[in-house]
């Protein structure tokens, strides 16, 4: 009896184990069944439409706008890894550090670049595996654990041991993360659209909602088909997440000039260009929930209402996890895509922020 009492809390975490791997992997083959059908359903309409891609040999002039700022790159000595970022503002400056999400890149931070030079020396990542930053090829290179050492390994290359960070999405999650695992980093943390990750694990498997709109994350689960899939008629799937309806920036937003949209396709078309975002994705069910959880930096967390991917009431449930100075601000008309969608507005507000935080560390 008490040899079965000792191998009970075994065998229920291997139970639970057992119950939460099939959920995840009933629910990526379901999401790639669903995917599978959308390809059949494309070849059936026009097969020759549906494996068209255009030849993009050149970048767009936007990419190489020198109002953005200077293209740099860093080798980092333990990992080996050369890293693309584009910098703007003095050296010397207070260092911003801005992680972009998925499928995105530097580019998307274009308008902050801009905006807060004049007070910051603002440097816009390529994140590992994403545009001209190297991409390791097996997926276990892209666990959290590197993540968060990459952004550490960036500052001390940069010469910085603290600086303000802004993440969006997927780079939402490493700017959290980054904020518990190394406080003394990050004097300012801002995250767009993005809760904090134990959050969104305990909300993704009690709301059917979210978990249908996280379908992505399990999709990506399956080897390669997700790649072939973003560029099936000649990557119409990114072109419809920054466009359409559903999931694009709207009306009233700064939409995406044709210029920039070809920005995007132009870096997501490169050969094995699409593996390394997508593998990011790979380990998140080995990585989350967190065992240390706190934030204890001044926190700034924007969303956008009409967020296609993640529902609102994430974002008030992140405030229990901050211990520090919180403010939370939901823009009604904005997608998901926020930093783009509503730049000026989204400067304003990130201004503010750190002002307010700079008078009250004087008063």
């Amino acid at each position: 009896m008490a040899r079965l009492r000792d191998c009970l809390p075994r065998l229920t975490r291997a139970v639970r184990s057992l119950l939460f791997w099939s959920l995840v992997y009933g629910y990526s083959g379901l999401c790639a069944s669903v995917h599978l059908l959308k390809l059949l359903w494309s070849i059936g309409r026009g097969p020759a439409q549906t494996f068209r891609r255009v030849a993009r040999e050149h970048p767009p002039d936007c990419l190489n706008d020198p109002s953005l700022g200077t293209h740099c790159y860093v080798r980092i000595k333990d990992s080996g890894l050369r890293f693309h970022y584009v910098a703007a503002g003095e050296r010397g400056k207070p260092l911003m550090l801005l992680l972009h999400g998925f499928p995105e890149f530097w580019y998307s931070w274009r308008h902050q670049l801009r905006e807060f030079k004049s007070e910051y020396r603002v440097v816009a990542l390529d994140l590992r595996g994403y545009g001209e930053t190297d991409a390791p090829s097996h997926r276990e290179n892209y666990k959290l654990d590197c993540l968060i050492t990459d952004i550490k390994d960036i500052l001390d290359s940069l010469g910085y041991s603290k600086c303000v960070l802004i993440g969006h999405d997927w780079g939402g999650m490493i700017a959290w993360l980054i904020a518990i695992c190394y406080p003394e980093m990050v004097m300012k943390l801002i995250v767009i659209n993005f809760p904090h990750p134990n959050v969104f694990t305990e909300y993704i498997l009690q709301h059917p909602a979210q978990l249908l709109k996280s379908s992505y994350y399990y999709f990506f689960q399956i080897p390669q088909f997700p790649e072939f899939m973003f560029s099936i008629n000649d990557f119409k799937t990114l072109k419809h997440l920054f466009t359409s309806q559903s999931t694009g920036i709207g009306r009233k937003g700064c939409r995406l000039t044709t210029e920039d949209l070809e920005a995007y396709i132009y870096v997501f078309s490169q050969p094995g260009a699409l593996s390394g975002p997508i593998n990011h994705y790979r380990n998140i069910f080995s990585c989350l929930p967190l065992k240390h959880h706190m934030v204890t930096t001044p926190t700034l967390l924007l969303w956008g209402e009409k967020d296609a991917f993640m529902e609102v009431e994430m974002a008030e449930v992140t405030k229990i996890y901050v211990k520090n100075y919180f403010r939370l601000t939901i823009l009604s008309e904005a997608s998901h895509w926020l930093q783009q969608d509503q730049p000026d507005i989204v400067n304003k507000l990130i201004w503010t922020f750190l002002k307010e935080e700079t008078r009250r560390k004087k008063d």
